[in-house]
């Protein structure tokens, strides 16, 4: 687990391990690991779940402390409510770097300082949630799909 998460930062202590875990949802499944941060990964993290295994690789990324954070699809496999932690997260510890999220899932983007709605391979809309919801009828379509009401109001 340890060599994993320093793969971008061999010099990362132990707590900056944990302090990456704890922002990406982790430690609470790792620290329950019988070996905690020396507990083995399989090759292709096959002994953690797809959710699992997407907030460690959320952890290898803020280990190593980039400019830019791309999360492609990053959160897909999570809860929504695991989904809007490890935002609320990343928004107070990573403040000082870009983030480009890639994301189908409007709850995950919704707060997003700028949308961009593709559709066939053009951009159809760009804006914030509020924006959009107002002139992009694809992101209406998307947003009612995923959304009740109250939810997209919100």
């Amino acid at each position: 687990m340890a060599s994993n998460l320093r793969h971008g930062n061999p010099d990362a202590t132990d707590e900056e391990l944990w302090e990456a875990l704890r922002i990406a949802q982790a430690d609470d499944f790792v620290s329950e690991m019988p070996k905690g941060l020396d507990a083995p990964i399989a090759q292709g993290g096959t002994n953690v779940s797809g959710g699992q295994r997407q907030r460690l690789s959320i952890a290898r990324a803020l280990v190593k402390r980039p400019e830019i954070y791309i999360f492609d699809d990053s959160f897909s496999a999570l809860d929504v409510g695991t989904d809007a932690r490890l935002r609320a997260a990343l928004e107070t510890s990573v403040s000082d770097a870009a983030q480009l999220i890639v994301a189908q899932r409007v709850s995950t983007i919704r707060g997003a300082d700028q949308i961009l709605v593709i559709d066939d391979g053009r951009l159809v809309g760009h804006g914030r949630h509020e924006e959009l919801l107002k002139s992009c009828p694809t992101y209406v379509e998307i947003v009612n799909s995923q959304l009740s009401a109250e939810e997209a109001a919100a």
